[in-house]
């Protein structure tokens, strides 16, 4: 199987870009999903805020450290960290390290 790569500039209004490495297509996604990449925020970078409809979203932390906006209420994100963000919610991740944040994003469609 093989895999894509994208970089995005200022995704959803977000500072710097985005590396997304689309790990599974729509073929394999069967309609079920949106997305299943693994995602890289590199220093200074963010993804900004954005709201699901109809969808949600989670994020499993593999490495480097962020701030993790969840709706509103931020926290601290590292290595093992799981976050959720369900139908109708928004969320945003900022690179609050020195090194790369790297997560995996699986969007499930509901």
């Amino acid at each position: 199987m093989e895999t894509r790569t994208e970089k995005i500039e200022n995704m959803c209004g977000g500072k710097g870009h985005v590396i997304i490495k689309h790990i599974l297509g729509e073929k394999e996604l069967n309609g079920k999903c949106g997305l299943y990449a693994q995602v890289t925020i590199e220093p200074g970078c963010t993804l900004g805020y954005h709201e699901h409809h109809h969808e949600s979203e989670t994020y499993y932390i593999l490495s480097g450290n962020g701030i993790y906006d969840d709706n509103g209420v931020k926290r601290p994100v590292k290595a093992g960290d799981v976050t959720y963000t369900g139908d109708d919610h928004g969320h945003a991740l900022d690179n609050a390290g020195d090194t790369d944040l790297v997560f995996m994003a699986l969007i499930i469609f509901d």
